[in-house]
Formats: C-alpha cells, structure tokens, sequence
C-alpha cells in the first residue's frame, strides 16, 4: 500500500507483468508515477551510482532481499519461477 504523497516506480519488467496502478489513487493520494531506464542514464553517472551501491552493500547499510534459492540442477525450475512472476527480490542460483 502506497501512502500519502508516495512515489510509485517501475523499473523495467521482469516478470513480463506490466504494473497497473489505479488512477483515482493517483488523484487521492498525491501520488507521484515515475517510469526509468537504465539506458537513459549516462555511463559515467551509472558508473559513479553502480559503485556507491556496492559500497553500501559491503558495509551493510543495504541488503538485496533474496526470495529464493535454488540449486545448480535447478535452474530451469528457477528460470520458471521468475518467468511465471513468482520472483520476489533476487532469485539465486547456488553453484556451489
């Protein structure tokens, strides 16, 4: 549930999903809907942002929410998974 005055984001869609929101929310709310590419940015912005998240992650301010794991020999059920939309946050394949 989005709150007052949020801010509503769609990147990309990997699901295969195209995300509805409901207008009149839009108007009650104050909700901002914003749409981005990774494209669009420039290479030395994507650069600088790519190694401040990864500086962030090593020192534990931000952790990827992992939805699944799977196996090795699992990988075609894992693929399935996130094809079928059921994929929330990162979807791993163990190698070890």
């Amino acid at each position: 549930s989005l709150g007052r005055v949020g801010r509503f984001v769609t990147v990309g869609f990997a699901s295969g999903a195209i995300p509805r929101i409901p207008l009149n929310l839009v108007l009650i709310k104050g909700i901002h809907v914003l749409g981005f590419q990774f494209q669009d940015v420039p290479a030395d912005e994507f650069t600088r942002n790519e190694l401040e998240l990864r500086d962030l992650h090593i020192c534990g301010r931000v952790t990827p929410h992992v939805g699944a794991v799977y196996s090795l020999d699992e990988t075609v059920a894992a693929l399935r998974h996130v094809a079928e939309g059921h994929a929330i946050g990162k979807v791993l394949i163990d190698m070890t």
